[in-house]
């Protein structure tokens, strides 16, 4: 059974940074992994993904500004969000990449002010 756990979000400043951690249970480490990101009004889109083995992928935007990481032994994820912009506000998400199944956590909210 999946079991998506995403926190860490929060409300910061333009410019700011803020962590995100998620426990993934039931899912194998052989998979990739991502976050997905949901801004408001939008559909949900990935916004980094790593393999097991640490390769990782980014989307435009947060190149440069966004590192993905993983924990294989504990099943965790992380994002390390670093010079953040009023478009980065939405709920971010993570899951296998692909997903295998319909399942999503509840997600954890970040709100960047400018």
């Amino acid at each position: 059974q999946v079991q998506l756990v995403e926190s860490g979000g929060g409300l910061v400043q333009a410019g700011g940074s803020l962590r995100l951690s998620c426990t993934a249970s039931g899912i194998s480490s052989i998979n990739p992994m991502g976050w997905h990101r949901q801004a408001p009004g939008k559909p949900r889109e990935l916004v980094a993904r790593i393999t097991r083995d640490g390769r990782t992928n980014y989307t435009n935007s947060v190149k440069g500004r966004f590192t993905i990481s993983r924990d294989n032994a504990k099943m965790m994820v992380y994002l390390q969000m670093n010079s953040l912009k009023s478009e980065d506000t939405g709920v971010y998400y993570c899951n296998a990449h692909p997903p295998l199944t319909t399942y999503w956590g509840h997600g954890t909210q970040v709100t960047v002010s400018s």
